[in-house]
């Protein structure tokens, strides 16, 4: 397997947040503990990526107090560099989580109204000065769901990413509870993701996005390539799309990934995963599998493989990070679930 060079630094740029969860599985109306945990799309890709031996930066616009720095702290934990981050805004973003189980759904309430992020303004970031030293930049659809202005500033960013010829990649990230100040996804999202060369997305966020529909009878695999022959044609730069795709099967799910890149198909095994700690996050760590595998030259299967892997693993682990090493991916892809102790 090729090492990754020095030189690989990925940039991503996102809202950070604390994510508020009910303790002990009670519902939010039940609530008399709350575990606070580190957050956000972005935030997420760059911590894996970072375990798994890639320069990341993170940036994003936070308060100067006490919970921003908490948030930092996690973050630079993990070796994510935060020093391109800007200040200002009176607050950070939460959320409040409610598990829930294989009868209900898990709930999710956000609290991000004028957050210091839903509130940057355009030139508040040197987008020329903090992309200098990067080689990849990664965004996703919440940033232009929470906020007009945070849309606008994802704009400046991909755009110089653009220009300097940088890789993009994009997350669709469709979030239907964001998006609450008067525009409809279509109207902003095709104009910012015709720019990505690698983008994750979901057959629903694509139909939302460009009206892009398929066949519901049809099988998974001819779904996802009819639908990337359609998108080519929204998003010129494309050589890249990933997805994954959950099924029920009973209690447990089935967990796969698929991949067009550079006009061949690939896809994974389905995993069968019995018990769901945690799904929140596993789309993150989906994509930073997949940029793993594409930074370090993989095989277009061994791409895929690391991406679904990863994104399987952390569906076993609390909070939104996706804790993990290679060895430990590595491991999964070649031997699948265990329950065994490793000692």
């Amino acid at each position: 397997m090729n090492k990754i060079t020095s030189q690989t630094r990925i940039a991503a740029f996102g809202e950070l947040l604390l994510r508020m969860n009910v303790a002990n599985g009670n519902r939010f109306t039940q609530a008399d503990e709350i575990k606070v945990h580190v957050g956000g799309a972005e935030a997420n890709v760059c911590v894996l990526l970072s375990q798994l031996g890639i320069q990341t930066d993170y940036i994003s616009r936070l308060p100067q107090n006490d919970l921003a720095q908490l948030a930092l702290n996690e973050l630079q934990k993990y070796k994510v560099n935060t020093s391109k981050c800007v200040y200002g805004g009176e607050r950070l973003g939460l959320y409040f989580v409610e598990s829930g189980n294989q009868i209900r759904q898990s709930q999710v309430i956000y609290d991000r109204s004028n957050s210091s992020f839903a509130t940057i303004q355009k030139d508040q970031i040197n987008w020329n000065e903090v992309l200098e030293d990067v080689t990849h930049f990664h965004w996703s659809g919440i940033s232009p769901g929470v906020s007009n202005e945070a849309g606008l500033a994802c704009k400046e960013a991909i755009i110089t990413a653009h220009k300097k010829g940088l890789p993009i990649s994009s997350d669709f990230n469709y979030r239907s509870k964001l998006w609450q100040y008067g525009k409809h996804p279509s109207e902003i999202m095709p104009n910012l993701l015709q720019y990505s060369t690698i983008t994750v997305a979901d057959l629903d966020a694509i139909e939302i996005y460009f009206g892009i529909k398929t066949d519901k009878n049809e099988s998974d695999a001819a779904r996802f390539q009819k639908t990337f022959e359609l998108l080519k044609a929204k998003m010129p730069f494309l050589k890249t799309l990933a997805m994954s795709f959950r099924k029920s099967d009973g209690p447990a799910h089935l967990y796969k990934g698929l991949l067009m890149h550079e006009g061949n198909f690939y896809q994974t095994p389905e995993h069968k995963i019995h018990v769901v700690t945690d799904q929140i996050g596993s789309g993150d760590a989906f994509n930073a599998g997949l940029l793993y595998g594409l930074s370090n030259k993989l095989s277009a299967q061994e791409c895929i493989e690391w991406a679904a892997a990863c994104g399987v693993i952390k569906q076993s682990i609390h909070g939104d990070f996706a804790i993990s090493t290679p060895d430990e991916i590595r491991h999964f892809i070649k031997n699948g679930s265990s329950n065994r102790i490793n000692r």
